[in-house]
């Protein structure tokens, strides 16, 4: 994009999404609807970068900082810095020198940093408009622009650059000598770290030595060929692994280690896959559900679904939780009421025993069921629930004091 629109923008420009993404928008997998995003691509290799962050009073807002590795570096919000205005000024590897009076510094160890806010909204009219009005007093300018009237070039457009396929497959679709050729450009000023020591020892046998081209003509012919599989063998182990991870009721969730994946490269593959941008889990905890109760897949052409929550077991949060409804690439369902997650906002009716019950299926339930309606599609679909700022002592799903409930089949 030459200039930002409500959901591009070029290197260093804010990106101010002012709605929730559309039901057909799949340029990002397992979107949300609860906030609205704001972010920025930046590239802190050659100059800091000063991000101004405005008084969000008692909205919930959050907003890590990722370096190029998909490490959060660091935590702007209301539940880890508070709701007051503040300033950061983010450097890049091996910068040095004097920052604006006030900013505060946070060190990323790679050129490329990922802003990836997300203000709480309701979804409302009124609501959408005052958070516009928080988004636009959102602003990132280059160090020496801070201070002064700044106007930021145009993009540098590739006309040729596909925005409709879906990144996440435009990604499993390259071919391995531009795979690596782009991931040897890019640790040019993404550098791995030192505990990445081993690793760079084995990826520099194939040639990918950071701050090098990488040349697939300087392989063997064997080594040339047995790497042309490394796609596909990837993508079947970090399949494998999500399999193997251990479920509790039949969801998958992480209360440590995401976010800050460090050597634990498997995982962070296989969680980037499922969807990029993950918060630590003190922020923010997202259980994943592909298997009702009884270890199938969810098939919405088959069967029905619930799920219950006891009297007072909703999710614990802090801030607030919700559980989305995706098809089975983790994009958001087409239906008829235009209802694509059931949240803490939404009025839900309880039984008389103070019990909540969540109708999860292809057709409405009945009228008398509809507020707890979550419609799903017609064939294979996947859950995701999330808690944001979930509470630290019990009931807490940190410590494990609170669990997700199972989805059962309704008969």
């Amino acid at each position: 994009m030459a200039e930002p629109d409500a959901e591009h923008a070029p290197m260093g420009q804010m990106i101010r999404m002012r709605s929730y993404p559309a039901v057909d928008n799949h340029c990002c997998a397992a979107p949300n609807a609860d906030t609205l995003y704001t972010e920025a691509w930046l590239d802190v290799s050659a100059e800091p970068a000063i991000l101004s962050i405005p008084d969000m009073g008692d909205r919930y807002y959050i907003a890590p900082l990722l370096d190029g590795w998909s490490e959060v570096i660091a935590v702007a919000g209301t539940y880890t810095t508070g709701g007051e205005a503040q300033t950061y000024a983010i450097t890049g590897p091996g910068w040095s020198g004097p920052l604006p009076k006030g900013a505060t510094q946070v060190k990323s160890p790679t050129g490329l940093v990922w802003l990836l806010g997300r203000i709480y909204s309701t979804g409302t009219p009124e609501d959408y408009q005052a958070v516009h009005a928080l988004q636009d007093q959102f602003a990132v300018v280059p160090l020496s622009a801070y201070g002064k009237p700044y106007t930021p070039p145009p993009g540098n457009v590739d006309r040729g650059f596909d925005m409709k396929t879906a990144v996440r497959k435009q990604v499993n679709a390259l071919d391995i000598d531009d795979y690596f050729k782009r991931l040897a450009e890019l640790m040019k000023t993404n550098p791995p770290t030192v505990q990445d020591a081993p690793m760079v020892e084995r990826m520099a046998r194939i040639g990918l030595v950071p701050g090098q081209a990488f040349d697939p003509e300087k392989l063997g012919f064997l080594d040339r060929e047995a790497i042309r599989m490394v796609p596909k063998l990837a993508l079947l182990e970090m399949g494998l692994h999500l399999k193997e991870q251990k479920t509790t009721n039949g969801w998958l969730y992480f209360t440590k280690g995401v976010g800050n994946f460090g050597t634990d490269y498997l995982t962070r593959g296989m969680a980037n896959l499922l969807g990029p941008g993950w918060n630590r889990p003190g922020d923010a905890v997202y259980p994943l559900s592909q298997k009702d109760a009884s270890g199938d897949e969810y098939d919405g052409e088959r069967h029905k679904y619930m799920v219950r929550f006891e009297k007072g077991k909703l999710p614990p949060a802090d801030a607030f939780w919700s559980l989305t409804m995706y098809d089975g690439d983790f994009f958001f369902v087409p239906n008829a009421i235009d209802r694509y997650d059931l949240a803490q906002r939404d009025r839900l009716v309880a039984n008389a025993d103070g019990s909540v019950e969540f109708y999860l299926q292809a057709e409405s339930p009945g009228k008398d069921k509809e507020a707890n309606w979550l419609p799903a599609p017609k064939g294979k679909f996947q859950l995701v629930m999330r808690i944001y700022a979930p509470k630290q002592s019990a009931p807490s799903i940190l410590d494990g004091t609170w669990t997700p409930p199972p989805v059962t089949r309704v008969p």
